[in-house]
């Protein structure tokens, strides 16, 4: 049985479809058929699996053992409040491992590529998952290809399979079958899902999706697709183990000194674990992944797509933002404005089709390009929809000729498509019977390719001053911002093959001025961006004189900045680049290597860098830089694969809507630490104190575990969900070597500490006027409604007064659903004997209250004076 690969064109259209691509009826049974085109990753952990794990936990073992202990000595009581606690953390513990688990999974949706199909014999945009086989892939420059399929038209195409072969050089392709039987990296007539397009063009016939690919038959093999854990959760596990040290040190001393006190083992054993229990924040890795899927939800909401939750600890520290124009600073809607043609400047309602010279600047215009508008949605480059849109405004249009017309009548035969080191993209086609090559491209690249110059008399050599106007007309258009394209054509024979080689001789058409004028918002943007210590910089492949002139618009560029050409660039050493680079704002003209030479410039200095993107050629800067910022619209696949992040709506504005939501993220992930750390700190601090002063034990096991559920979950998870302010970006980066912990916030940690161990304490006193019983509850139930109290206190660093109660709604939730449930435990009496606490009358409840809000009103008083004193 033959391969697909050893198989005619002709065979497999009679078993998958034809050259024009399914219809979607078709498309609509075989996806039914076939099913998604997706790896089936390894099966996910079960619920049920989740909820076990969370009982593997060395403490909650030791924990469980105790209550079984406490059972056989008839404290059943006791015990049952223990599983109770245990239990409950346990599905605690499972809803934000599921929750998580959620907010990743619609991250990987947002982000999954898009690909080109035939359907209906038109071409589409496609999520991947939709492709099934039979569908004809439309691959350029750039794409990632999203399923395996058989070349049926082949222009010049190379791939890049290292995904699949481990082979790093480029493989070019054919459409003609192979015969023989022979290797997978020999099937030059086949491409494979994973790999990327870096070179031409081709139509793909598919014939496997999902599992069936290559890639999918190595996914069977083995799962690549593993969440690894940030570095905030890693050094946060590293902290916790070292606090986990400390505190089962302080757990041994609580136990021997319960033990000379003369209490029972199995009470001093259950006490000193629960202490342990209650003071090392166990949900703390969770809580961060938590606030950090939701902050990237957040910020998908804002159009910011996060690839990986390290990226968001990374955009915090962003410090230098290099943009690309094109799309993100500007609006991505390039308009022509106006074009030099026969010696003078007309506007593209002017062209006259009844012209040759102008007849030839259409053709050039509609046939040496690969983008088209279908029910008005432009499909393509920015650019060339931009030209396709100049023609809708000719008489060609008028006439009722589409551009389609035109390429039916004249069909593409051979091509060269563009990249980005030549900048020129050159076509071959019989335009009157004649071969002819059409080719459109940077001016100063063709200016020295130019032999004869077409004019209203006919076409005649051109000479030294006709090219010096040429040159005068092209900086006259970008020194008003406007990009340029020139537009040659070349009469060749009909067995002449094209190829680079041909890319000169021409005669000169004209040149078409556009503008892609500067969103409204980037002028707003980059102002923010300075505020917040960013320092944003354009880097283009455009004209420096164009590239500067929008610079200058939106605020990049100021009176004492220096632009530099990529060409400066490459003459310059490092040391060189690194002397000045603090003044440049503007690069235009730039290759792939000029712009990982501008970050590994920055980030020598010791900046975190941001570096967005769209083409194949921007890949490489997009992976040195700390976060790789592909577009969404524009961008190609390959670009999007290399990205942290990808912009949605391509807008600069974005970036730094994310850069906040990063800093919000840290914050309020620092702020949950704090309040955790804080409130544990507090009851450590109590129970140490009343072991070294010999005093009754201030709580009961069943206490440290009621609080540990009440105070560790609920109002960590609302400091998280904090909404940002603006604020943030009035601060400096942060500098991402600067450990978790500094003089600032340890500070904080100690004095939030000792303010509610001190009111916890007074409480106990106060209760032990009484008895020991009524002295623990009142010391528990001012420990917990005071970590209650102390939850709006972490929210920010500003007073509750000027962030207000409402801005955060679920941290106003936690506080009430933890007061109901501590108000349960004090009010209803079967709960009492549960919980060993004894009843307290009016005047002990008022104490209590009094004193829990004590540390609030401290906290809050120092922040207003600080804020008057501000």
């Amino acid at each position: 049985m033959k391969e697909v690969y050893q198989k005619t064109k002709e065979e497999l259209f009679n078993e998958y479809g034809n050259s024009k691509g399914l219809n979607d009826e078709k498309a609509s049974e075989y996806l039914e058929k076939y099913g998604e085109n997706i790896l089936i990753s390894k099966k996910k952990k079960s619920v049920a699996r989740v909820f076990l794990e969370q009982f593997a936990d060395l403490l909650v073992i030791i924990l469980i053992i105790a209550a079984v202990v406490s059972m056989m000595t008839g404290n059943s009581e006791s015990t049952v409040v223990i599983i109770v606690v245990i239990v409950m953390n346990a599905i605690l513990g499972t809803v934000q491992y599921v929750k998580a688990e959620k907010s990743l999974d619609s991250l990987k949706e947002l982000s999954a590529p898009k690909t080109k199909v035939l359907r209906n014999g038109i071409k589409q945009e496609l999520e991947s998952k939709y492709v099934v086989p039979g569908d004809i892939l439309i691959l350029e420059t750039g794409d990632m290809i999203v399923a395996d399929g058989r070349i049926i038209e082949n222009y010049s195409l190379q791939v890049n399979e290292s995904s699949l072969t481990g082979e790093s050089t480029n493989v070019d392709k054919f459409d003609k079958n192979i015969q023989s039987e022979v290797s997978l990296a020999d099937r030059c007539n086949m491409v494979y899902s994973g790999s990327l397009v870096t070179y031409g063009r081709a139509n793909v016939l598919v014939t496997a999706t999902g599992m069936n690919t290559e890639m999918g038959k190595i996914a069977d093999l083995m799962n690549m697709t593993q969440d690894k854990k940030t570095p905030l959760q890693i050094s946060l596990d590293n902290f916790s183990k070292k606090l986990a040290l400390i505190i089962m040190g302080i757990s041994v001393v609580v136990f021997g000194l319960s033990l000379w006190q003369g209490n029972k083992i199995l009470d001093s054993l259950m006490f000193a674990v629960a202490l342990a229990v209650a003071a090392i924040p166990e949900a703390l890795s969770s809580i961060v992944t938590i606030v950090q899927a939701m902050g990237t939800r957040k910020m998908a909401k804002d159009n910011a797509i996060i690839k990986e939750l390290k990226a968001v600890e990374s955009l915090g520290c962003v410090s230098v933002i290099c943009s690309d124009k094109t799309g993100t600073l500007t609006q991505n809607k390039m308009t022509v404005q106006q074009i030099y043609i026969d010696g003078q400047c007309i506007i593209p309602e002017e062209l006259d089709v009844n012209n040759q010279l102008h007849r030839y600047l259409l053709y050039d215009a509609i046939l040496n390009n690969d983008s088209s508008i279908q029910g008005g949605n432009n499909i393509g480059d920015p650019t060339e929809t931009c030209l396709l849109e100049m023609v809708k405004k000719t008489d060609l249009h008028k006439m009722g000729i589409s551009d389609e017309d035109i390429r039916i009548l004249m069909p593409r035969l051979e091509e060269i498509p563009f990249d980005s080191e030549r900048k020129l993209m050159s076509s071959k086609y019989e335009i009157h019977k004649v071969p002819t090559i059409l080719t459109k491209g940077a001016v100063d690249v063709l200016i020295d390719r130019i032999e004869n110059i077409s004019t209203s008399n006919g076409v005649r050599k051109i000479t030294k001053e006709d090219k010096e106007k040429i040159i005068k007309q092209n900086q006259i258009f970008s020194e008003n911002g406007l990009r340029v394209l020139a537009f040659v054509y070349k009469e060749c024979e009909e067995c002449h093959c094209l190829s680079t080689k041909s890319e000169h001789g021409y005669t000169f058409i004209g040149l078409v001025s556009m503008i892609d004028p500067p969103r409204e918002e980037s002028m707003e943007a980059v102002k923010k961006a300075k505020e917040a210590g960013i320092k944003p910089i354009m880097i283009t492949g455009d004209h420096k004189v164009t590239a500067t002139a929008i610079a200058k618009s939106i605020g990049i560029y100021k009176e004492g900045d220096v632009a530099l050409t990529g060409k400066e660039v490459d003459e310059m050493t490092d040391d060189e680049l690194e002397n000045v680079l603090d003044k440049v704002s503007v690069y235009a003209r730039v290759s792939p290597e000029n712009k990982i030479r501008i970050v590994d410039a920055w980030q020598h200095k010791g900046n975190v860098v941001a570096m967005t993107g769209d083409g194949v050629n921007d890949a490489p800067a997009l992976k040195k830089a700390d976060i790789g910022i592909a577009m969404g619209i524009t961008g190609t696949e390959v670009s999007k694969d290399a990205a942290d992040m990808i912009l949605a709506d391509d807008n600069f504005a974005t970036i730094i809507k994310a850069v906040l939501n990063g800093r919000n993220v840290y914050r309020n992930i620092l702020n949950a630490i704090l309040f955790l750390l804080s409130g544990n700190l507090a009851a450590i601090l109590v129970v140490l104190y009343c072991s070294l002063m010999a005093l009754d034990v201030p709580f009961k096991p069943v206490h440290l575990l009621f609080i540990n559920l009440l105070t560790d979950s609920l109002p960590a998870l609302a400091i998280g969900m904090e909404p940002s302010d603006n604020l943030l970006l009035k601060k400096k980066p942060r500098n991402p070597k600067k450990g978790i912990f500094t003089r600032n916030i340890s500070i904080k940690l100690i004095v939030y500490g000792i303010l509610i161990g001190t009111v916890t304490l007074s409480a106990f006193y106060i209760g032990d006027k009484i008895n020991p019983l009524t002295a623990s509850t009142m010391a528990f139930a001012t420990l917990t409604l005071a970590r209650l109290f102390h939850g709006f206190n972490c929210r920010s660093e500003s007073s509750i007064f000027k962030i207000g109660i409402k801005s955060n709604l679920w941290s106003v939730a936690a506080f009430v659903i933890g007061t109901l449930m501590l108000g349960f435990v004090i009010f209803v009496k079967f709960m009492h004997s549960m919980f060993m606490i004894a009843p307290l009358t009016g005047i002990q409840i008022i104490e209590i209250i009094a004193l829990a809000f004590v540390p609030t009103v401290i906290i809050q008083v120092v922040k207003v004076v600080v804020e008057k004193i501000n």
